[in-house]
């Protein structure tokens, strides 16, 4: 699912404003023998991780930045995909005044934090149906004609080199 989340496109509507963008970098993370997951480090704590796929799963991460993850097993399997970079494709104005920058700024919604502040993600949004509503991710809207390149996962302490991050090659928004 992390691979196949590559081009899809995440949508906010919010108060008459919609921002959307390409996914363009996403980690996975599994079950309990995946040590860097929740289902392994907080068994039983997040109860949504163990729910349907295409759900959202947002919490917030060293008491500052909100993580989105899109769940991607069926219920009962602990299984999620964090979405760590955007490639902003509309309201980049919002996106930009959200996170205090210019609408130019390189790399507006790279890393995992920055993409829940780009597009108004919070923990609210925890356990929204991803298929529609306020927060969606929807198909490709141009053919999957990248490159995918595969590495481990970064900014983690447990379970470091497993490869699971993954990201369009050579993509200007992937986070560093």
């Amino acid at each position: 699912m992390a691979r196949d989340l590559l081009g899809c496109v995440l949508v906010t509507r919010a108060r008459g404003t919609v921002t959307a963008g390409r996914i363009v970098e996403t980690e996975a993370y599994l079950g309990p023998d995946d040590a860097a997951s929740h289902a392994a480090f907080r068994p039983g704590s997040h109860r949504l991780f163990y729910g349907e796929g295409g759900f959202a799963y947002v919490y917030v991460i060293y008491g500052l930045h909100a993580c989105f993850n899109a769940i991607a097993e069926r219920a009962g399997r602990p299984g999620c995909v964090l979405i760590r970079a955007v490639e902003p494709l509309e309201g980049v104005r919002a996106m930009a005044r959200r996170r205090g920058l210019t609408p130019e700024a390189p790399r507006l919604a790279s890393g995992p934090g920055n993409v829940t502040a780009a597009f108004g993600i919070t923990v609210a949004d925890n356990g929204v149906d991803l298929t529609r509503g306020r927060l969606t991710i929807t198909p490709p809207d141009v053919p999957r004609a990248f490159r995918v390149e595969r590495g481990p996962r970064i900014g983690i302490t447990r379970a470091i080199t497993l490869p699971l991050r993954f990201w369009i090659a050579n993509h200007p928004a992937r986070s560093r």
